[in-house]
C-alpha cells in the first residue's frame, strides 16, 4: 500500500520546526532525527519501509531542510527542539531513532528529558574514542565540515546527485535526491551557532532510561563508534544493546540497507 506522506510545522519555544509524516497517530510513532547537513527526507527510503507498521515522523533540525534559519551566534539546542516536537505533536512515548548528529541529539534528549522515548535506535552517533596525541608528534590540520560544504555550494541539484553517486556508488538511487536537496537547504549560520548537545557521551550513555540499540559498523570504512567505545557503552548501561552491521561505514543504513532494516525491526518488535 502506498503511504500518503504529509508535511507540517510545529513551533517550539518560538522556533519553527518542519516535519514530514507518514501516518495519523493510529500506529506507534517512530521519530527519526537526521545527521549533520542532511534533512528529515534523507530518511525516506528507510521510512517508507517502516511506514507499514509505524507512524513515521521525520523532523528537519533547525538550520536544516525547511526548518527555521539560524541567527548568527544563536544558541541551537537540538535536544530541546526534538523533545518539543514530540510534545507539540502529542506523541506518547514514541520510538526515537537518529543518525550521526541526530543519534547524539536523540540520546541527549532522552538523558535530559527521561521518559520521553519508549526506546532509542542510535546509528553511529558522535561517540568518539578519546585519542591521546603522541608526545612531540605534530598533528595534521583537520578538514572541517565547512570546507566540504563550501565545495558543494552553488552546484545544481543534478550536479550534487551525480557527485553523491560517484562518491557513494553503493547507495540506492532513492537516496540521491534527498541528500542533494538537503545540501542546498543547509543554513551555513548553523556552523557558527552555539550548538547543543555538548559534553561527554559517556555521561549521557550512563543515564539512558530506555532500551537502546547502538548500531555500529566498520571504522575502517568511516564508522565513528569504535568497538572499544561500543563495549564501553554496554558496560556503562545494561539497557544498551550493540549490533554491528558488516560492509558499512558511517552511513550504515545507506551502505547496508537490508541488514540495517532487519536489525532495527527486530529491536523495535521487542519493545
Amino acid at each position: 500500500m502506498q503511504t500518503h506522506w504529509t508535511e507540517g510545522e510545529v513551533t517550539v519555544d518560538g522556533i519553527r520546526i518542519h516535519y514530514t509524516r507518514s501516518g495519523d497517530g493510529s500506529q506507534p510513532a517512530l521519530v527519526l532525527a537526521h545527521g549533520f547537513s542532511d534533512s528529515g527526507k534523507c530518511w525516506l527510503p528507510f521510512a517508507q519501509v517502516m511506514a507499514a507498521d509505524y507512524d513515521v515522523i521525520l523532523p528537519d533540525a533547525r538550520g536544516h531542510g525547511l526548518s527555521a534559519r539560524v541567527q548568527p551566534g544563536e544558541n541551537v539546542d537540538a535536544a530541546a527542539d526534538l523533545a518539543g516536537l514530540i510534545r507539540e505533536l502529542k506523541l506518547k512515548k514514541p520510538f526515537v531513532g537518529g543518525h550521526s548528529m541526530g543519534a547524539s541529539v536523540s540520546s541527549a534528549m532522552q538523558a535530559r528529558y527521561p521518559g520521553t522515548a519508549r526506546a532509542l535506535v542510535l546509528e553511529d552517533p558522535a561517540w568518539f574514542t578519546p585519542q591521546e596525541p603522541k608526545e612531540g608528534e605534530p598533528q595534521p590540520p583537520r578538514r572541517g565540515p565547512a570546507d566540504w560544504l563550501l565545495e558543494l555550494k552553488g552546484k545544481s541539484l543534478e550536479e550534487l546527485m551525480a557527485l553523491c553517486h560517484t562518491n557513494s556508488p553503493t547507495w540506492q538511487e532513492s537516496e540521491l535526491r534527498p541528500w542533494a536537496e538537503s545540501k542546498q537547504q543547509f543554513d551555513f549560520n548553523f556552523l557558527q551557532a552555539a550548538n547543543m548537545p555538548r559534553g561527554d557521551w559517556r555521561e549521557t550513555a550512563k543515564i539512558l532510561d530506555c532500551p537502546t540499540l547502538l548500531v555500529t559498523a566498520s571504522p575502517r570504512k568511516g564508522s565513528i563508534v569504535a568497538p572499544q567505545a561500543a563495549a564501553l557503552a554496554k558496560s556503562l548501561n545494561s539497557r544498551i544493546q550493540v549490533v554491528r552491521i558488516p560492509h558499512a561505514g558511517h552511513n550504515i543504513r545507506r551502505e547496508n540497507f537490508d541488514a540495517y532494516v532487519k536489525a532495527v525491526k527486530n529491536f523495535l518488535k521487542k519493545h
